[in-house]
Order: structure tokens, then sequence, then C-alpha cells
């Protein structure tokens, strides 16, 4: 059954159809693509690798990562390891591991945070100069340009917040 399947020297207990694990949905092209590439990626030895690095699985976590495999036509063992070596060489991150977006992420906040004290301090000034009960002169010019400056930081404050969204974005599609 196993030579039927395409599967030399598998047995039948690898097929997902025989150890009653439902189907993996097929992975997005990208995702495919993604993994297949960096599987490949991993050379070949003049020699034959010899070392040996033993985990222990679940039944389920097996399933997916033979799974996987199949879905990208290399043996199970190749594609173990080619994800850790992507991960040792900084191709992939772990689940929790700070990434360059990360980092992006958390400048665009203290940005926008810094920006946004800006435009308090338009107000207050834009505040001290209406709370007076006569006018000095050149305080009518001062606040309209405070209103166009507080204009330009509210508009910062919004682009900052809209690639700030858009990266989190990104981060949660990965």
């Amino acid at each position: 059954m196993a030579e039927e399947l395409g599967h030399r020297g598998a047995s039948e207990q690898e097929h997902p159809g025989d150890t009653g694990v439902a189907a993996v949905p097929p992975p997005r092209a990208a995702e495919a693509a993604a993994l297949h590439r960096v599987a490949r990626r991993r050379r070949r030895e003049e020699s034959q690798r010899k070392e040996r690095v033993d985990v222990r699985y679940s039944t389920d976590e097996k399933a997916e990562i033979m799974a996987k495999a199949r879905s990208l036509n290399i043996a199970g063992a190749h594609y173990v390891g080619a994800v850790v070596m992507a991960h040792i060489d900084g191709d992939l991150a772990l689940p929790g591991q700070r990434t360059a977006l990360d980092d992006y992420i958390d400048e665009l906040t203290a940005l926008r945070a810094e920006v946004a004290k800006v435009g308090h301090n338009i107000n207050q000034i834009a505040k001290k100069l209406n709370s007076g009960d006569r006018p000095h002169p050149g305080d009518t010019t001062l606040l309209a340009e405070a209103d166009r400056t507080f204009d330009t930081v509210g508009a910062a404050v919004r682009h900052i917040a809209a690639a700030t969204n858009q990266a989190m974005a990104n981060k949660g599609s990965r």
C-alpha cells in the first residue's frame, strides 16, 4: 500500500488517512513557497550527515510535521532540519520572539506619543492666549499659526497611528 501512496519505504501508519488524524488544510501559496524555499536552501554535505539530535513530539505534532513535509515533497527529517537551521540563521522567528517588526511598532508608538505631546503643548499655548481679557498685538496671528500647527500635528499623529496599525496587521498575518 505504501508504494501505491507514492511513499517508498513509508509505513502505512505514516499516511494521514491511516492515522486517524484529520487532513491538514492546504497552506496558502505564499507560505508554502517560503517554506519550500527554506527547506531547499539547506545544502547537501560532501559526506552523509551522521550527527543526530533526538527530539520528542506528541502524536499530533508529529502528524502535523509529517503532513507539512509531505506537502512540500520532502522528508520529515529534512523539513525539521531545514526549519531549525533557518531559525538559527535568523530567517525564521519563534512564536513570542521579538522581531525587527516589533521594534518598528514600538518606535512608531513612542513617536506618536512624542508628537501628541507637541499637540498638547500647542493646545496649552492657545488656551493661555485665549484666557486674557485683552489680546496682545500679534495674538491673533499667533493663534492662527497655533491652529495650523495643531492641525498638522493631528495629521501626523493619525499617519503614525495608521502606520502602526498597518505594521500590526502585517505582524498578525505572519
